[in-house]
């Protein structure tokens, strides 16, 4: 047997160092532990509950310049803290108890108002007969021949792959927040930081009106969806939401708002109009973001559900869904019809500043300040993919949404020497139809704060084209449904039109 001596007993320093890392790398574990439970720790959303809870912990209730969304952090951090120190099961105990509290304290509903009921009732019987025609069209659609489906992709990846810089025009005086497209495709909305909305032609670039009446940065605009089509000159058309507060309804030919919608109690970055064109909804800064009727210009609803800023909000096509996005890095998907949350989409790590829904319905993009897009499918209630897409903040993500029906192509009646045109056909081929049809929501583009517009496809997701502006920071981006033009806007004042060639 070999005989230990001194020499062998002692401790040439590995160990030690062993030792060292593997308590370091436990203290690591223990904290990714304790902020993945604190995560899924039970809070009160209501403030006065947050306070409450901080006063029985022995925490103060407010520190100086503290929000209500920055003292719930505080709570569950302080929460999470305790609970490590307690154990496991005390964890558990605790979060039983703030369930219980926060079943005692909170109500599991709000009671709305008749109008807001009778809107609900209103907007299930506009979006079950859409629904049913778009899913109709979906199983037409998957009868195509895969050689066909296969051709009209190929036609179409190659034409959006040609698209270039057609122009750039000096849109204000400051920043260019959002530009949105009217229906008709011929005219541009841009609202700006300097609190005017202005109309351009397109592809002209002239300007029509300015929209003067917010007195703070606009954040963003949106068109009703028969605006400048079937909508009288005197009826509402646009609408605004800037840090004013306040979202205003735009007629066509005045330059002063036909209504002004107050409630919001801090700034409004985004509004959507319901493709019925009967609501307006708004995200703001307040932790909400909250529905409108148009046509009286009331709130009919404030929801409720973020723990921090809501940035963005959207409407799909069929009209009974809604989704809204905030700087709590959560979107959320409601359901209109009855008011309760269908899905959360919980993955981004920074705040999410985009939101659109795809044509066929059931798929969501969205742009985070993590410089990805996240592509979510409502009917399996997870994500689908991932986009690496920016290589900072993705600041407007956008489906293409096709019109009815193509645009048709300018042919002449008669040729040049005075002979009818036999080319002159104005009934669409019914090959092109059902390409346009299968076209819409084929292709989306992402705006970035590193100066690109990209163009990606919706089947894959694959990259099909860059486009660089003369800005650092693009703001937004849209596309037009005539298929013909997209737009952007940028920090520098700008905007800019693109094409294919």
């Amino acid at each position: 047997m070999a005989e230990l001596t001194l020499d062998t007993l002692m401790d040439d320093g590995n160990f030690l160092g062993s030792e060292r890392a593997r308590m370091e790398n436990q203290v690591i574990l223990d904290e990714l532990e304790r902020k993945k439970k604190a995560r899924t720790m039970a809070v009160p959303t209501d403030d006065k509950l947050v306070k409450g809870r901080l006063r029985e912990i022995g925490e103060p209730i407010t520190l100086f310049g503290e929000r209500a969304a920055d003292r719930r952090d505080r709570l569950i951090y302080v929460l999470s803290q305790i609970n490590a120190a307690r154990g496991d099961d005390a964890m558990h105990m605790d979060d039983a108890a703030s369930e219980d509290s926060e079943e005692e304290g909170e109500e599991f509903y709000t009671p709305g108002s008749l109008e807001l009921l009778q809107a609900r009732r209103d907007i299930a019987e506009y979006s079950l007969p859409r629904a049913q025609k778009r899913i109709a069209q979906q199983r037409v659609d998957s009868k195509i021949p895969l050689g066909r489906i296969i051709d009209i992709r190929k036609k179409t990846f190659a034409e959006v792959k040609t698209y270039g810089n057609l122009g750039s025009q000096i849109g204000d005086e400051r920043p260019i927040s959002q530009v949105r497209f009217s229906p008709n495709s011929e005219i541009l909305a841009t609202g700006s930081w300097s609190g005017t909305v202005k109309l351009w032609n397109v592809p002209a670039c002239t300007p029509i009106r300015s929209l003067r009446g917010h007195s703070d940065r606009v954040g963003g605009v949106a068109w009703h969806p028969q605006a400048t089509l079937s909508q009288g000159a005197d009826l509402v058309n646009l609408a605004s939401g800037a840090g004013d507060n306040n979202v205003h309804l735009w007629s066509l030919n005045s330059e002063l708002p036909l209504s002004v919608l107050k409630g919001h109690q801090d700034r409004v970055c985004r509004v959507a109009f319901h493709p019925s064109g009967q609501y307006v909804a708004s995200a703001s800064f307040d932790t909400t973001w909250r529905l409108w009727d148009v046509k009286t210009s009331t709130e009919l609803l404030l929801q409720e559900g973020h723990s921090k800023e809501v940035y963005s909000v959207e409407f799909q096509e069929d009209g009974a869904l809604v989704a809204s996005g905030g700087l709590d890095a959560i979107g959320r998907v409601w359901d209109l019809r009855t008011g309760r949350t269908a899905m959360v989409l919980d993955g981004h790590v920074q705040a999410i500043y985009a939101l659109a829904f795809s044509p066929n319905g059931y798929q969501i993009a969205t742009g985070a300040g993590d410089d990805t897009i996240r592509i979510w499918d409502i009917r399996s209630l997870r994500a689908l993919y991932t986009i690496p897409a920016h290589l900072s903040n993705v600041s407007d993500v956008r489906f293409f949404h096709g019109n009815a029906t193509p645009p048709k192509p300018v042919v002449p009646d008669v040729t040049m020497d005075g002979t009818e045109n036999p080319d002159a056909n104005h009934d669409i081929p019914e090959a092109d139809l059902e390409e346009w049809k299968y076209r819409s929501g084929l292709y989306l583009a992402s705006a970035g704060y590193d100066g690109l517009v990209k163009m990606w496809s919706a089947d894959d997701w694959q990259l099909l084209r860059t486009l660089s502006t003369d800005a650092g920071k693009v703001m937004s981006v849209d596309l037009s449904r005539d298929g013909k033009l997209m737009a952007s806007g940028t920090y520098n004042r700008n905007f800019q039109l693109f094409s294919p060639e």
